[in-house]
């Protein structure tokens, strides 16, 4: 059995090797909270998280992630036809989250009424399906670029005090900029979501990138895609606005695998 790792604190269980031909499964990515993980593995294989299962591409793509609150230790497991070829321990680093206040909001974006709330559960629901697709693209194989240059105004993880109320924490990025600063695709992909208007995220677009991985864009002031066209790493997809549950303009950039909202700020370099 060959084996290849492309990433550091990984924690070891040796199985013994399967017998007949010599396989290789292959990570690279952030083994920390927040973190996205590509693996590679044989045709055919099946592979589960902690017992899960995680989806496979007929060539043997496979994605993992690990929440805000991931624990210290998964296992990851691959079978092929039945035989157990790899099996490990994961070792996933832990962060400390920043504590972020945001004050001036508008009350009703803060404690929304009962009509808000049902307006909020349509709108959740639909974006929900939109990313419920798990298509055999890799799309994602093309990296990953900043969407949109500017001041970091908000990070990953950290807990968000609104008008000194505590809400949930926040999942993705935020790049404060112009209004009307161009919007770009951080990878590509099929557009699989763009609304006009929502109650929170304004006007936004969720792009699917294969496996169900997908990006969000929110608060734009314009969109100038529509779903179910395809785009390319770079291609303009909005501008930056001021729409839903803001204090000014900027970008709020989400990452998503499945159900785990990962930190974007891993799958790029550090802007410039």
């Amino acid at each position: 059995m060959a084996v290849r790792f492309c990433a550091p604190a990984l924690l070891l269980l040796l199985l013994p090797a399967a017998p007949a031909a010599a396989f290789e499964v292959r990570l690279a990515g952030e083994f920390q909270q927040g973190g996205l993980v590509t693996g590679a593995a044989p045709e055919g294989a099946v592979v589960t998280l902690d017992g899960k299962s995680v989806p496979v591409t007929s060539g043997g793509s496979f994605l993992i992630a690990f929440g805000r609150d991931a624990p210290r230790r998964l296992m990851l497991a691959v079978r092929v036809k039945g035989e157990t070829i790899f099996r490990r321990e994961i070792g996933i680093r832990t962060r400390v989250y920043q504590v972020q206040r945001i004050d001036g909001l508008p009350r009703r974006k803060v404690t929304p009424s009962p009509a808000d709330l049902k307006r909020i559960a349509r709108e959740s629901a639909a974006i929900a399906a939109a990313r419920a697709t798990i298509s055999d693209d890799t799309s994602f194989q093309s990296g990953f670029a900043w969407p949109a240059r500017g001041r970091v105004s908000g990070v990953y993880g950290s807990t968000r005090i609104l008008n000194g109320k505590p809400r949930r924490p926040h999942l993705g990025l935020d790049v404060a900029a112009p209004e009307g600063t161009p919007v770009r695709a951080a990878a590509a992909g099929r557009v699989a979501f763009a609304h006009p208007g929502m109650f929170f995220n304004g006007k936004t677009v969720v792009i699917d990138h294969g496996l169900g991985l997908s990006s969000a864009y929110l608060h734009m002031s314009a969109i100038t895609v529509t779903a179910g066209t395809r785009v390319n790493k770079g291609d303009m997809i909005g501008r930056i606005g001021m729409s839903g549950r803001v204090t000014g303009p900027h970008l709020h950039w989400g990452m998503r695998l499945r159900a785990t909202s990962v930190d974007p700020a891993l799958l790029v370099p550090p802007m410039k």
